[in-house]
């Protein structure tokens, strides 16, 4: 039922049309009485004798009704009784117009505000779907362009918290190799653990597990949870969680906890995000993909460690950076003593296996800043930035020292034993140039190869030592 409201002096004539209509109304003499029910009202009537549309508490109820339709009630006038249109949703009548013509106009104000409506919600409806366009082509952008999955997924919690007005947005995804679910990114407050109640990660491993989107409206009210986030207590008021799926699998999970404002997330929150789930697989996926590609263009397939095309890029790097900061760059290239033999006697798988376990032991024994690269075949060349000629042929000799007492395979049942050769050679000491450091400390090794193995051979100052 329309109610209708009647803003000051009596207007009986005109009550007494409106009443056989159906219509609820209510009367206000004073406009400030109304203002604590205006959002109750689908039609506001006022009589503007005696100066009242010029009060303050009429200009706010004004304010306050919005696109609540409106009619001004002017006094009687010589002209013929009949209304006109001022602007949208307001008229203006006479107090003297008939009860039929009174029914007609507050007829066609309410298909009026029909349309009105409809036509609001089309406009909102339209450029929602302008931001949604909007928000696709910009990860779309970020996902062809040269960004890793890590800047992808930064981006893709950003747009979402802007778009949601969550106050924070997490991705977690699912290790492939372990299936456990690991926080890939984050937009918000760093969370820190006070009560174990139920903490940010507890509910998405709940929606990775069941696969079914969750909507928690208040979830302190349901868990008593509190967190605290840098120096202040927070609660996790309401949260949304939406499985990231492709082909049924789960790639991982959607997480949205609290809004700024305080408000709850909605019914209609949760399908909007899961609107944007397929899209967000999609991302994840070629993301994913895409990492994996720049993984297998500077790695090894064998060994997982860098090949020789990063291995030059590096190369050219440190130089730069030696030339700036006027320190060393060293290079060891190494060679596994009579390879060849352990393919003959046991296989090249086993001989594959010992490369990746040869890769591997190198990386224990190195510093994280150095870079170990797969050469080819059984060389490995070691990059060690801002290293000094006397101190790479330490780290060499040290080395190979380590391959000398390791046991290689051990797990597999053959326990073999294995030496190298090294060649060592560092810029600007030895080397002019990339190509040059190269050249001498792969010379370097094959010294040592064709004379005794299992040794270091350095090149210093054009010097051999």
């Amino acid at each position: 039922m329309h109610r209708i409201f009647l803003i000051g002096a009596a207007l009986p004539p005109l009550e007494t049309a409106i009443s056989p209509k159906g219509y609820s109304i209510s009367r206000f003499e004073d406009p400030a009485l109304a203002l604590p029910e205006i959002s109750r009202a689908s039609l506001i009537i006022i009589n503007t004798r005696n100066g009242q549309a010029r009060t303050e508490p009429l200009k706010k109820l004004l304010l306050l009704a919005g696109d609540v339709p409106k009619i001004f009630v002017s006094a009687a006038s010589r002209q013929k009784p009949g209304f006109s249109r001022k602007k949208a949703l307001t008229y203006a009548a006479d107090e003297r117009l008939p009860a039929r013509e009174l029914g007609l106009l507050i007829r066609r104000i309410n298909e009026e505000k029909r349309l009105y409506d409809e036509n609001r919600a089309f406009r909102e409806q339209n450029q929602s779907l302008r931001n949604e366009l909007r928000f696709f082509e910009e990860l779309s952008r970020a996902l062809t362009s040269s960004a890793g999955k890590t800047d992808v997924l930064q981006l893709l919690t950003k747009k979402i918290k802007e778009k949601t007005g969550a106050e924070n947005c997490t991705i977690y995804l699912v290790d492939e190799q372990t299936g456990s679910l690991t926080m890939e990114k984050t937009d918000g407050p760093i969370w820190k653990k006070e009560k174990s109640a139920m903490p940010p990660g507890v509910i998405a491993a709940r929606v990775a597990r069941e696969g079914k989107p969750l909507l928690i409206g208040n979830m302190y009210k349901e868990t008593g949870f509190t967190l605290k986030i840098r120096d202040f207590r927070h609660r996790i008021n309401t949260a949304i969680c939406v499985p990231v799926k492709s082909k049924g699998k789960i790639l991982g999970v959607l997480e949205l906890i609290n809004r700024p404002s305080g408000g709850e997330f909605t019914r209609k929150d949760l399908v909007s995000m899961t609107r944007f789930t397929d899209y967000v697989a999609i991302i994840v996926e070629r993301a994913t993909l895409y990492e994996k590609m720049q993984e297998l263009v500077v790695t090894d397939d064998l060994t997982k460690l860098f090949n020789t095309r990063y291995m030059t890029r590096t190369i050219g790097t440190e130089l730069l950076r030696s030339n700036r900061y006027n320190t060393s760059v060293s290079l060891i290239f190494m060679d596994i003593d009579h390879f060849k033999a352990v393919n003959d006697t046991h296989g090249h798988l086993i001989g594959s296996k010992l490369l990746v376990e040869m890769g591997q032991l190198l990386l224990r024994h190195l510093r994280e800043l150095d870079i170990v690269t797969r050469y080819g075949g059984d060389e490995f060349v070691i990059i060690l930035p801002q290293t000094p000629p006397q101190k790479a042929v330490k780290t060499a000799e040290r080395i190979r020292q380590t391959v000398q007492d390791h046991v290689f395979l051990r797990k597999e049942g053959y326990s073999l034993k294995l030496t190298a050769s090294f060649g060592v050679a560092s810029y600007p000491e030895s080397a002019n140039s990339q190509e040059e450091l190269i050249r001498l400390a792969d010379e370097a090794m094959y010294k040592v190869k064709h004379r005794t193995r299992n040794g270091v051979y350095a090149i210093i100052d054009h010097v051999s030592v």
